[in-house]
């Protein structure tokens, strides 16, 4: 079975911890398809791809380096987050490998508690029926809400890591995540395009079915973002999507910066995203 993940880590503003994970990935006998940290949301995505021994191993590599070096105490960005290793997705390569999958990402959720002593939720195909499935509602209240309660998670204590917070992992089936950036220094914009895309999604607007839309602002950047999570892909292509919000936000009188891949893209998907620009390395 190949397996492919993409783990979301809760530093963005570390040039050492980033080289580090560089470092760990280079030597790993996995694909690397994506490796990025972001200043605003002082996030890093990474994903990768291999046998399940070689990811198993390459994610403690940077789960040990990271787990040392965050304190979600002190840390500020514009992304929602609960974890030092926020979220942990696994990707089978096909149906035919989702048993497998589903049996490993329960054993590294597991490991993952009893290496971190931090709580670990299973989402999304590998939820069982304990708590929520999906990511929005798993992440409500972010990291200072989960300090404040007893917890149900799958695996490990019943009290957020103080440092560290809690882990969601699990198998879930292919998404595609992007950002379209705005030519305004303010979120207002991009939070009322985000806002009408999840109330035309809830009313069923073909256009976008399955996308999760969130308005952020980029003070390094003076600008701002419509960041977006689309679910179906093979339902909901990317450039109506991309479209609909250049348009949007020029009705508005604020300008488009283009959009970003973050993370991967299968290559069933790239006639219909002709707007968002990736690299070789993000197909998969």
């Amino acid at each position: 079975m190949r397996l492919l993940t993409v783990p979301n880590w809760s530093f963005g503003r570390s040039p050492r911890l980033l080289r580090c994970f560089a470092e760990v990935l280079e030597a790993a006998p996995v694909a690397v398809h994506y490796l990025r940290g972001d200043i605003d949301h002082n996030r890093t995505v990474s994903a990768f791809s291999g046998e399940p021994e070689a990811v198993a191993d390459a994610l403690i590599g940077l789960a040990d380096y990271a787990m040392e070096s965050i304190d979600l105490s002190r840390h500020v960005g514009v992304h929602p987050r609960i974890g030092a290793l926020d979220v942990l997705p696994f990707v089978p390569s096909g149906p035919e490998d989702l048993q497998e999958a589903l049996a490993f990402a329960e054993s590294f959720g597991k490991t993952l508690a009893e290496r971190y002593d931090i709580p670990v939720f299973l989402y999304e195909r590998s939820e069982k029926g304990r708590h929520e499935a999906d990511l929005p509602s798993l992440r409500h209240g972010g990291f200072g809400s989960l300090l404040e309660r007893n917890l149900n998670p799958d695996f490990g204590p019943a009290r957020a890591h103080p440092r560290l917070g809690a882990t969601i992992t699990g198998v879930r089936d292919p998404l595609i995540a992007l950002n379209v950036d705005l030519r305004h220094p303010v979120a207002s914009t991009a939070r009322t395009i985000a806002a009408e895309i999840r109330e035309r999604r809830t009313e069923g607007d073909p256009t976008f079915l399955g996308v999760r839309a969130l308005g952020m602002t980029l003070p390094s950047r003076e600008m701002s973002q419509v960041s977006l999570n689309v679910t179906l892909p093979d339902l909901t292509p990317l450039d109506p999507i991309v479209e609909w919000i250049e348009r949007r936000a020029l009705s508005m009188g604020v300008a488009s910066a283009g959009a970003e891949l973050v993370g991967v893209i299968p290559a069933r998907h790239l006639e219909h995203a002709t707007r968002v620009p990736f690299a070789p390395e993000q197909v998969v």
